[in-house]
């Protein structure tokens, strides 16, 4: 090889690796930023992807994120346990399949109603409604739900004596009960019965629901119902008011818990062969969770059971506490009436504390808990103690009750059924003719 040629390829060599060199130096400080920035907190990180969106994917070269946490996370307690819903109070929930099975009589709907639309179903918009209540005098009311976002099923249906099984005597007592085994067998056919409407509404479309709230007709709700009460594995029930068992005037729970907590009849043959004997309703309720394996959990809850029955004052060991509608706290399906509170402050803990824990005591720390003095009839002027406290809103719903017209009526129960999926129930004129009259 001649010098000459030698000498070229050498400064060729020379000016290529000055050229990778230079390269180097241009692109080492720019790295060295964004190495440094993928180490530090996530909050530069974060600022810097924002500035220079570009960037995003040398982020996630350098950036490995902490892996999500769990929305759903269920938990052994008798008062605790992860809620179905994220940071946002909702969120998850409002990504959910929710049925809210709502039965019973329409007896003082014009109260209930309203607070059921507003504080359930309008909360979460991703609810469809499944009524199950018996044709009455009241069942004209429930033209109310016209408002109800979704509503999946109605049914309306002529009450009929249920026949009465041997396991369901031995089982079943009429202790306690206002219409012996029998009422308990229609209460249990209300609940079940929504049940069935519900999975015939999934088989019908395809899918299954990820919850089931089961509340009642003559539920009245002062808030809202949170999204901490939906806990996936455990069935949530409120608190007091258990009378040797389970409160079960309101449930909520996944698809597989609420299948449990909801087959109140065809449940009783297994509970008459586990060896239960003379059972209510709340511990034929706690017994069916129990015996298959179903685990529960209390919270707190904003709803109470408003009621027309006359109960002792103030209220024996084994006696009825009924709350004034106007008490602060949740009252977690106690009964309730709108009265002029009789009992208050250290009056309501003197009262409670005579109580059988057990039995039909409720919630009442922290000045939650006032009482009516419910041995009579509503107070006179009760409609003012209403509207006063529960509002506006709900006021203007019960007075267009009280002035609602035959016409009026029907077309609101008209305007339901178009909106409804599923509709079982007379027509609506006789619904409303047999509440209104002509």
């Amino acid at each position: 090889m001649s010098p000459q040629k030698s000498i070229s390829i050498q400064l060729s060599r020379w000016s290529s690796d000055l050229h990778w060199r230079v390269i180097l130096l241009l692109l080492l400080p720019p790295l060295s930023l964004l190495v440094f920035l993928s180490l530090s907190s996530s909050p530069p990180i974060t600022a810097f992807r924002s500035s220079f969106p570009s960037f995003a994917p040398l982020q996630s070269f350098f950036y490995t994120p902490a892996p999500p946490q769990p929305i759903y996370r269920a938990r052994n307690s008798t008062s605790g346990g992860q809620p179905a819903a994220d940071r946002s109070g909702k969120t998850e929930l409002g990504r959910s399949r929710m049925a809210v099975c709502l039965v019973g009589g329409a007896r003082r709907f014009e109260l209930t109603g309203p607070s059921i639309v507003e504080r359930i179903l309008k909360v979460y918009p991703n609810s469809d409604l499944f009524l199950h209540s018996p044709l009455d005098t009241s069942a004209f009311k429930l033209s109310l739900l016209r408002t109800a976002p979704r509503i999946a099923a109605v049914r309306i249906f002529e009450p009929k004596p249920i026949p009465e099984t041997e396991s369901q005597a031995r089982v079943l007592t009429a202790s306690g009960s206002p219409n012996g085994i029998q009422g308990l067998l229609q209460y249990f056919h209300l609940v079940e019965e929504c049940l069935t409407m519900i999975k015939t509404y999934q088989a019908q479309n395809n899918f299954t629901y990820d919850w089931i709230v089961r509340t009642r007709v003559d539920g009245y709700w002062s808030a809202p119902l949170g999204p901490e009460n939906f806990v996936p594995g455990q069935y949530v029930v409120p608190p007091g008011s258990s009378y040797g068992g389970l409160n079960d005037r309101l449930g909520i729970g996944d698809f597989i818990t609420s299948t449990v907590a909801l087959s109140r009849l065809s449940l009783v043959p297994l509970l008459d062969s586990a060896g239960f004997r003379l059972l209510n309703s709340e511990t034929a309720f706690r017994a069916q969770l129990t015996t298959n394996n179903v685990s529960y959990i209390t919270k707190r809850v904003p709803f109470c059971v408003v009621s027309d029955r006359q109960y002792e004052f103030p209220p024996a060991r084994y006696g009825v506490p009924v709350a004034a509608l106007s008490s602060p706290g949740p009252l977690n399906g106690a009964k309730c009436r709108p009265c002029t509170a009789a009992c208050y402050g250290p009056c309501v803990g003197s009262a409670m504390d005579r109580l059988n824990r057990g039995w039909s005591w409720t919630e009442w720390a922290n000045g939650a808990l006032q009482l009516c003095d419910a041995h009579g009839e509503w107070e006179k002027g009760w409609e003012r103690v209403f509207d006063k406290t529960c509002g506006k809103k709900l006021a203007v719903a019960r007075k267009r009750v009280r002035g609602l017209k035959l016409k009026q009526c029907v077309d609101d129960f008209e305007k339901m059924k178009g909106r409804t999926g599923n509709w079982d129930a007379p027509p609506a004129v006789d619904i409303c003719r047999l509440g209104l009259g002509s």
